[in-house]
């Protein structure tokens, strides 16, 4: 039997795994495990500059491709408490990645030595598991555990903490008998299918919302499969958004109280059955006005963590399955009832789905100087074609975004959708690149988002990892200031204030061109709208020719209000138009969606 370290056994047991990549920040606890990394072989490692950037990258990093497990590490103490906002984030959304971090020796764990802290029970609220590993013998089970857990069920992220002693201690461990534990998932059955299509039968005006777990499932190309054949229209959640491309006549858009459109709302308010594959029922999805979001409506729920089931509120029939297993199921039974002449035609719901879609639109062609951010996003649909994968985290820019740009692919828009952490698109967005370098990939940051881990742009510098970030600046923290319109104040959200090293940025504060070419990247400034094309076009080249990651900061407005419903109800969303530009001023509101 070959005999090695641990930590060169954990090394041999991540290749078996499928790893090839790993970000992190290296650290007097974890040196062992990291002279095993570079021994073994195999691996690239991303050097991050912050190691909650390590683990924001290993999140892009597995959303970008199937199959991906992202990985990264940490020392002992800071480096692990660190990394528990990238764990939040991974399990909020359903996304497996592995942390591994070093620990004080066994010995000294309970005497409070430098930087030993119970990292595991910190973690295990924001994982699926959390062990340290006290035995040696213990790291090759401990390990291939972490990969089952991660990949089976509802995917998330576990955490594995090394002390250094364990690290070191020699085991017997043969990587060439090492096999992955077999993934468990559960499954519909054919009588599940059978009731569920008994439900779209009786209806007249059924949707599908299709969830993140469609996108992790692998089934995007069946969703679109059982959307064909049944005539049903989709609605996508952010999650899930690119499941079926924005341009299909079945695609009736999004629903909510942010990230949404007008006809996807008024769609659903429309409808009289609900098919949910793979999806949480998250409240920026339903509002939090459930009666309004129910009413008139059946639903049938299908997630692949049986305690979804029933959450929110409770379906008329759930079924706990994966999404992939379970849209092959409904494809066959589907494809029986249209043997049988017994689908519906839906085409008089599919034609007002449509309808509402090629007329209840936002404008978004602004010439104002300084610019409406429905300008950027209008230009960046036209420089950026269906193959870019978006990277984006929270705030207006994230919900404009959302409600104005154009997906067409699946894992296409990759977003943190539940916990939304500032500072989460720029390691994202490096993880994203990394996973897949033949993409374009555009990142999409407000000012104060992009400030949090800019940083990060050096890992992007040092390692040759090009993207576009495009930065929607109005130095203020505008979401923030929306919602505190209800409670008329506009307080500690104005990031103004005049620059001495950049007096032309007339009050915009941060010179972010300064910043971003000081850390090794490129920067293009755009104050007039009708340049922004032309800007767009010059990072790609830049972005090519450097290999570096290239912001396109556009100067906006200051107050722009971002439609979105001040009652967290579907029925009343509020729509703006002509909109303040100094602060303060009290905004247009135009329009109430009422259906």
């Amino acid at each position: 039997m070959p005999r090695m370290t641990a930590a060169r056994a954990a090394v041999e047991i991540l290749k078996r795994e499928g790893v090839e990549v790993a970000f992190g920040v290296p650290g007097a606890a974890i040196n062992p495990f990291y002279k095993a990394l570079k021994e073994g072989g195999g691996i690239r490692h991303t050097l991050a500059r912050h190691v909650e950037g390590a683990s924001h990258m290993a999140d892009g990093y597995t959303r970008a491709k199937a199959g991906n497990i992202g990985v990264c590490i940490g020392t002992s103490g800071p480096a692990g408490t660190d990394m528990i906002t990238g764990l939040y984030s991974a399990i909020a959304d359903s996304v497996p990645i592995l942390c591994i971090t070093g620990q004080a020796p066994v010995a000294k764990l309970h005497k409070e030595d430098f930087q030993a802290i119970d990292i595991a029970a910190i973690a295990r609220p924001v994982t699926k598991a959390a062990t340290t590993v006290l035995e040696a013998a213990q790291v090759p089970g401990v390990l291939q555990q972490a990969f089952h857990l991660m990949r089976s069920g509802r995917p998330g992220p576990v955490l594995i903490d090394l002390p250094i002693d364990v690290q070191q201690a020699e085991i017997d461990f043969d990587p060439d008998t090492y096999h992955p534990l077999p993934v468990h998932r559960p499954t519909a059955t054919r009588a599940q299918a059978e009731r569920a299509l008994s439900h779209l039968l009786a209806s007249e005006r059924p949707l599908i919302v299709a969830g993140g777990g469609i996108i992790n499932a692998d089934a995007a190309d069946l969703l679109v499969e059982f959307a064909e054949l049944t005539g049903t229209p989709v609605i996508p959640t952010l999650m899930g958004w690119g499941a079926i491309p924005d341009d299909h006549e079945l695609n009736a858009g999004m629903v909510g109280v942010q990230t949404a459109h007008r006809y996807g709302n008024a769609t659903f308010l429309a409808s009289d059955f609900v098919l949910g594959i793979g999806n949480r029922w998250a409240n920026r999805h339903t509002g939090y006005r459930l009666d309004v979001y129910t009413e008139g409506r059946t639903f049938v729920h299908v997630d692949i963590d049986p305690t979804q089931i029933g959450r929110i509120f409770a379906p008329a029939f759930g079924i706990a399955s994966d999404a992939r297993a379970a849209l092959e199921l409904f494809i066959e039974v589907a494809e029986e009832l249209k043997a049988a002449g017994r689908l519906p035609d839906r085409a008089d719901w599919i034609a007002q789905t449509q309808e509402r879609k090629a007329t209840l639109l936002r404008r978004t062609h602004f010439d104002d100087v300084p610019m409406k951010p429905q300008r950027v996003y209008e230009e960046m649909n036209k420089a950026f074609g269906p193959d870019t994968r978006y990277v984006t985290t929270i705030g207006l820019s994230q919900i404009a975004g959302a409600q104005l740009l154009h997906v067409y692919r699946p894992r296409h828009w990759i977003n943190c959708g539940q916990a939304g952490p500032l500072g989460w698109t720029i390691p994202a967005a490096l993880g994203v690149a990394t996973a897949d370098p033949a993409s374009p990939v555009v990142a999409l940051s407000g000012d104060y988002d992009f400030q949090f881990m800019l940083e990060e742009l050096a890992v992007g510098a040092q390692h040759r990892i090009p993207y576009i970030h495009v930065l929607v600046n109005n130095a203020y923290l505008g979401l923030i200031r929306q919602a505190q319109l209800g409670l008329d104040i506009d307080f500690q959200v104005n990031l103004e204030f005049e620059n001495i090293n950049a007096p032309e940025l007339g009050g915009y504060g941060v010179d972010h061109v300064k910043v971003v070419e000081g850390l090794g990247c490129k920067a293009i400034r755009v104050t007039d709208p009708g340049e922004l094309g032309a800007a767009f076009e010059a990072a790609k080249k830049l972005a090519a020719e450097h290999r570096v990651p290239v912001v396109v900061e556009a100067i906006l407005e200051r107050v722009t209000n971002i439609s979105m419903s001040p009652t967290a109800d579907i029925a009343q969303v509020v729509e703006w138009e002509e909109l303040a530009t100094e602060p303060g001023h009290a905004p247009t509101a135009i329009k109430t969606l009422k259906v």
